[in-house]
């Protein structure tokens, strides 16, 4: 293979699944191009209703950004185009700058879909995917599930026929519906009615049927008939006819007013949408077997954002509900979702014409739908199950959406999430160890209530020994003082270790004087090759001494027990250690705490030291 074969993998990541493509790929991914088209066009058409933009719009978000991030990114499965999150935070973030559906609206979200797309891919080619990684997953839950609701309650007015004045704020779109909800129009609510309970039958009885066409063209015909026998006074309204043409050019407006305007909104739209993508693509990714690179879905998601602004499309990501389908009926590479386009193309040219018998209510019934299905009940009882932490990140985040602005909602959720990871690792384990059962063993177990040596502590450290952890580490090895001001000698288990900065050295070298100072010392077991490296650059090495650091394999104890103080040995009840004496001073036989202990190591299986 040619040298430079990483960086033409880089720029067309498409040479990875290529050879896979044979005849019986090409219909598999066919085959679920087809079936992803069918769930596209309803999805295209109610989100772009969400996100306050003609309907056309969510349809020409589905063509050319689907291609480009299926070409470019690292998925096989990932399905993008419009999301319902993305298309709620677009409304509310954008409508208080201009009026939703007008062109200046339109232009701000071309504006905003190409900024953000330059953001996506500018953090691809640094390589930052792995920082989505600290996002916690229970932020797109909360952000989910809060705008859910945000999306229910925007349809309350279309599904019971009243004419409240549309708001960005969740309660005053609340309170406008409750006072206009004596003046609902019962022709509009009945349709309502009738789509979702077709939805609802047509997804528990009959799975194999797509449950969104089913219950629009269920509702579609019932108004048509309340049409015909109650004429125009049934006051039931349609969407806007769609044009029959391929995606318009469009041209992002570039000024420093807008990037005033729109910098946050896209940062924070950058952060959600390569979060959804990332999530969805991995959690498949398990399932299939496959690897993803985070920088270069990061690469594909922003080229695709970057070529839809130009095409009439507005902020796309990966889709799970599309994306698991695209898995489960058998796309077996990229080509599935390109498909899904193409055919999406022909849709809109044919059957463009048909989308304007289908009623504002019906709509509102399949919006209410994927409200229903973007919360996720199952994994929100799992984490109030099992973290604190995690579920004040997650309510946190879901009253956020509700009551702030979008874009800080987001901030918010990302900003507990660090707080929380800096806060685990700003304090690292350290647990209480002895030495394993048997008489030729060198290694170490944890324990909480066996006897202790009376002049030496031995500890593990779990975890990284960084500016952040060190105040931390510092007071629980000057606790040890604090409670057995004996235990002058410490040994730090060390396999955990697995990094340490200039502050984390010092500490250790700091730790090692004041032992010396006190008369004992300060030795490590199996400290990683590394962080040895590390103390060596810094200059501290030498003063921990390199006689204190003990491998795997070498009888520790006995290396240091010639430093103990004599005299304390022969007073100490305990005497854990094989090189203790097994009498007393007065020629006692060993205490019962003593035979208690070592009966249990002589039995003990206990996991030993890692």
């Amino acid at each position: 293979m040619p040298s430079t074969e990483p960086w033409l993998l880089r720029l067309l990541p498409m040479l990875r699944w290529w050879p896979k493509v044979n005849a019986g790929s090409l219909r598999a991914d066919a085959m679920a191009g087809l079936t992803g088209t069918i769930i596209l066009v309803p999805q295209a058409v109610a989100y772009a209703s969400i996100a306050g933009l003609p309907p056309e719009y969510g349809l020409y978000t589905a063509i050319v950004p689907v291609i480009i991030s299926s070409l470019f990114g690292s998925s096989w499965h990932l399905f993008s185009g419009p999301t319902a999150a993305l298309s709620i935070v677009i409304f509310a973030t954008v409508s208080p700058l201009a009026e939703p559906g007008s062109s200046s609206y339109i232009q701000l979200v071309f504006t905003l879909t190409f900024m953000t797309g330059l953001m996506m891919l500018a953090m691809g080619i640094a390589r930052l995917g792995f920082l989505v990684n600290f996002i916690s997953h229970s932020v797109v839950i909360g952000f989910t599930a809060g705008a859910a609701v945000l999306i229910a309650t925007s349809q309350l007015k279309n599904f019971f026929g009243v004419s409240a004045e549309p708001s960005a704020s969740f309660v005053q779109t609340v309170s406008r519906f409750a006072a206009e909800l004596p003046n609902t129009n019962l022709f509009v609510l009945s349709v309502g009615i009738v789509t979702l309970a077709t939805g609802i039958a047509t997804r528990r009885y009959l799975p194999k049927l797509p449950h969104m066409i089913s219950a629009m063209v269920a509702g579609s015909l019932y108004a048509a008939v309340l049409q015909g026998v109650f004429g125009s006074d049934t006051g039931i309204a349609t969407v806007s006819a769609i044009p029959r043409s391929l995606p318009p050019l469009s041209m992002p407006e570039v000024s420093l007013q807008t990037l005033r305007d729109l910098g946050a909104i896209a940062l924070a739209l950058t952060m959600l949408a390569l979060t959804e993508a990332l999530a969805i693509a991995r959690a498949i990714a398990v399932k299939s077997g496959q690897q993803i690179d985070s920088s270069q879905e990061f690469i594909g998601q922003g080229l695709g954002n970057i070529f839809g602004s130009f095409t009439s499309g507005y902020v796309s990501s990966g889709s799970f509900t599309r994306s698991s389908l695209n898995y489960v009926v058998g796309g077996k590479t990229p080509l599935a979702p390109v498909f899904a386009a193409l055919l999406l193309l022909l849709t809109l040219i044919a059957l463009a014409p048909l989308v304007r018998f289908l009623p504002i209510a019906s709509m509102a019934a399949v919006l209410f739908m994927v409200a229903y299905s973007l919360i996720d009940v199952h994994h929100m009882r799992s984490i109030v199950r099992t973290s604190r932490a995690e579920s004040a990140i997650l309510f946190a985040t879901l009253f956020a959406t509700l009551f702030l602005h979008l874009e800080f909602a987001i901030y918010v959720g990302v900003l507990l999430s660090l707080m929380v990871f800096l806060e685990r690792t700003a304090r690292p384990g350290i647990r209480k160890a002895v030495p394993a059962p048997g008489a030729n063993s060198y290694h170490f177990i944890g324990h909480t209530t066996e006897p202790d040596c009376c002049q030496l502590e031995m500890v593990f450290i779990d975890g990284a020994i960084y500016f952040g952890a060190v105040d931390h580490v510092q007071r629980r090895l000057r606790d040890i003082d604090a409670v057995r001001p004996s235990h002058k000698h410490l040994l730090v288990l060390a396999p955990g270790i697995n990094f340490i900065d200039s502050s984390g050295a010092e500490l250790l070298a700091q730790e090692s004087r004041r032992r010396r100072s006190i008369g004992g010392g300060l030795y490590f077991h199996r400290l990683q090759q590394p962080v040895v490296d590390l103390l060596e650059r810094a200059g501290h090495l030498r003063e921990i001494g390199p006689e204190n650091l003990f491998a795997i394999g070498q009888d520790v104890i006995e290396a240091i027990y010639p430093r103990f103080d004599s005299e304390v040995c022969r007073t100490c009840p305990t005497r854990i250690f094989r090189q203790c004496q097994s009498v007393l001073p007065n020629g006692e036989p060993r205490g019962p705490a003593v035979v208690r202990f070592e009966r249990r190591r002589a039995g003990s299986t206990l996991q030993a030291d890692r």
